[in-house]
């Protein structure tokens, strides 16, 4: 799978990240594996450790995201928000930012970050059960926290004045319809 080199949205740099990579790991018949990567995380402020469960807005604070969209001709797509909290998020969107739904998702996400002094990682798998159906448009984002409560916007791409992770030109990634055992 590819590797995507994020970029920092330029209304809101970082402190000291130098550089956020994402890729979707692997899908396989039970898991959809997907892995963030952050280069300079001496001042990375991450959320205290909550536990699994759902919860709104973890944007907040440092938290990854995964946006897909089903190749089907219509405009839905779905929003994963993981928190290294443990707390994670579902959503459904009829149209762009239009007709929100909690997504059902019964069997919780697994999150771990790992931490170093040069990088930080962070995992995510997610029931494959539970997700949209390959091939989909995908978007891989991320809002990092720093000291001083500078936060950062980090896609595959940016391409309005303001973050916008739900800008369908920033669903530039893909997963393709065959599966790994």
């Amino acid at each position: 799978m590819q590797t995507h080199d994020l970029v920092a949205h330029a209304a809101h740099p970082p402190l000291m990240v130098r550089r956020v990579e994402a890729r979707v790991l692997s899908l396989t018949d039970n898991w959809v594996r997907v892995r963030w990567r952050i280069d300079g995380p001496q001042k990375l402020v991450l959320p205290q450790f909550a536990g699994r469960g759902r919860a709104d807005n973890l944007w907040q604070s440092t938290c990854f995201e995964l946006f897909m969209m089903e190749k089907d001709g219509t405009p839905s797509y779905s929003e994963f928000n993981l928190s290294p909290s443990e707390r994670w998020a579902a959503y459904d969107f009829t149209d762009y930012r239009e007709g929100m739904t909690e997504r059902h998702f019964p069997r919780e996400p697994d999150c771990t970050m790992r931490t170093g002094l040069a990088m930080a990682i962070f995992d995510a798998a997610l029931p494959r059960s539970q997700m949209p159906e390959p091939p989909a448009a995908i978007g891989l984002a991320a809002v990092i926290e720093e000291e001083g409560g500078v936060k950062s916007y980090w896609a595959i791409s940016h391409h309005k004045d303001q973050p916008d992770f739900h800008d369908p030109a920033c669903f530039e990634g893909g997963i393709a319809r065959t599966r790994a055992a």
